[in-house]
């Protein structure tokens, strides 16, 4: 369901991500989602919302305040319903394809007249797979047909992406791959300025502090090495745009007939989370996740709204989110009400595929 006065075909908003880029599978280990749960979860493109319905909540609810976004989520639902596991990673894009239109065509008719709308006039996003359609995504690409070949040739991104033993990964690390032209180019493309331009709205970076480029620096290194990547479905997207030996968790075979079994239990609306917040009462919601909207609050705000937060939530309930460049994390004036599971939110930080986030945090009502 949509909300009313929101219409994805009306909105001059554009897709800002295509996919879901924070690791379903920490999520998931964090909340702990049982079939007695209700859970709210921000919409982003769908994928990890998809990915806690696998659990059989009692009630997922998704919320957006972009209706492009919505529009996203709205088309991976009429996948899930029409569509074979296979058809749906060449939608996406995961697998290669030259018949997207006619996926597309088979999960219209199951799509709300604004999501069919929006999706009818973006012919080009169908055919490039709906995986690749954002903002974000075409950045990305920007950095992977362009800047990537100017550093290493295809078989050095070959050969990083075989992985191997840490020592092996480090050691190719240290030896082929961190070379000065990387780390240059690497800072330049994702610093503040052309991220800001090109791939993430200014707005976005309002709070952040210090230099952008060289948290990412330090963040890809690890990924390059500590993480194995055969493994990692968020790297592979990046340097090669598809998915080669490795999938989110939403879209793996093993996933795919529960996540389509729960689909009935999952509602979406185009809101923001403080209007959406105010028609809740006490003690509603059993898990959040949260993405990474705190960071692009001010504290005060930021404040406000997990406040309404706990508010909504039961007791035992619990909050995820991340933080790419500013630290968001619970106040001391609600250290009555919420109580951080620190140790669980730093031991799933350390196997977080989306590598870019700083900070994995989870929070508990009391």
């Amino acid at each position: 369901m949509t909300s009313e006065g929101r219409h994805p075909a009306a909105s001059p908003w554009p897709i800002r991500y295509a996919q879901c880029w924070e690791d379903a599978d920490i999520l998931l280990k964090a909340l702990d989602v049982r079939p007695e749960h209700t859970c709210l979860s921000i919409g982003s493109a769908g994928d990890n919302a998809l990915a806690l319905l696998s659990r059989g909540p009692k009630r997922l609810i998704a919320i957006d305040l972009n209706p492009a976004q919505i529009a996203c989520l709205e088309l991976r639902v009429a996948a899930y319903r029409e569509l074979s596991h296979p058809e749906l990673l060449e939608l996406v894009g995961s697998f290669p394809s030259n018949r997207r239109a006619a996926l597309y065509h088979r999960c219209r008719p199951l799509l709300s007249a604004g999501s069919r709308n929006f999706w009818d006039s973006r012919t080009a996003a169908i055919h490039g797979g709906i995986g690749e359609a954002g903002r974000f995504e075409r950045y990305l690409a920007l950095f992977r047909s362009r800047l990537l070949p100017l550093i290493h040739t295809r078989a050095r991104v070959e050969r990083l992406l075989r992985g191997g033993t840490l020592e092996e990964r480090q050691e190719f690390y240290r030896r082929e791959w961190d070379t000065r032209r990387w780390r240059c180019l690497f800072q330049l493309f994702f610093s503040r300025f052309v991220m800001a331009r090109t791939g993430r709205d200014p707005s976005f970076f309002r709070y952040a502090a210090g230099s952008v480029s060289s948290h990412l620096l330090e963040r890809t290194r690890r990924a390059l090495t500590e993480l194995n990547p055969p493994d990692n479905p968020y790297l592979q997207w990046i340097l090669t745009g598809r998915h080669l030996t490795a999938l989110p968790y939403a879209l793996r075979p093993e996933n795919f007939a529960a996540i389509r079994r729960n689909l009935d239990r999952l509602e979406w609306h185009c809101s923001s989370i403080e209007e959406f917040l105010s028609t809740l009462q006490e003690g509603q919601i059993d898990r959040y996740n949260l993405s990474d909207i705190f960071e692009y609050m001010p504290t005060e705000h930021y404040h406000r709204v997990l406040q309404r937060l706990v508010r909504s939530g039961r007791r035992g309930a619990r909050l995820a989110y991340w933080n790419m460049l500013v630290e968001r994390a619970r106040p001391p004036h609600l250290e009555d009400r919420l109580r951080p599971l620190t140790e669980l939110a730093r031991l799933l930080h350390k196997e977080d595929k989306a590598f870019f986030y700083g900070d994995f945090v989870v929070e508990e009502v009391v």
